[in-house]
């Protein structure tokens, strides 16, 4: 069978990057010119991956707003004239759609991919972790699946 989801983990507390973390999700950290987490999303899509299952927690709310449209936002950068950065934030808003699924209480890796059974279904499934960044002209995630 084919993996056509992947769960992209980003509950965790974390408390590796504290005090950094105290008022930042550690996904929404940034890498270069991104945060941590659109590299994970990225590799999933680079893999051929269809859905992308995120299990977020309360104080996480950024990650979704992330890879969702600003109108207000958009509607400033366009009347500045600001076309590059507008680009940059549709080609973010429009990678995929993603379902977020809220972990409401901290019971460990585990538990954050039981409780999206019901998302994911009865098939084949990868299990990725947003702060493990391994850059390839192939990506990890598409080295492990089948081909």
């Amino acid at each position: 069978m084919k993996v056509r989801k992947a769960v992209i983990t980003a509950a965790g507390g974390g408390t590796r990057f504290l005090p950094v973390t105290r008022s930042q999700p550690k996904e929404t950290m940034p890498l270069v010119d991104r945060q941590l987490i659109q590299f994970a999303v990225e590799e999933a899509l680079k893999s051929g991956i269809e859905q992308v299952i995120m299990v977020t927690a309360m104080g996480k709310c950024a990650i979704e707003d992330y890879f969702d449209r600003s109108l207000e936002l958009e509607y400033f950068l366009e009347s500045k004239g600001e076309t590059e950065l507008l680009r940059k934030m549709l080609e973010i808003s429009s990678l995929t759609d993603i379902c977020c699924v809220r972990q409401k209480e901290p019971l460990g890796l585990g538990h954050a991919i039981l409780i999206v059974k019901d998302v994911v279904g009865n098939e084949p499934f990868a299990v990725m972790l947003p702060d493990d960044i391994i850059v390839n002209d192939v990506p990890g995630l598409r080295q492990m699946l089948p081909v």
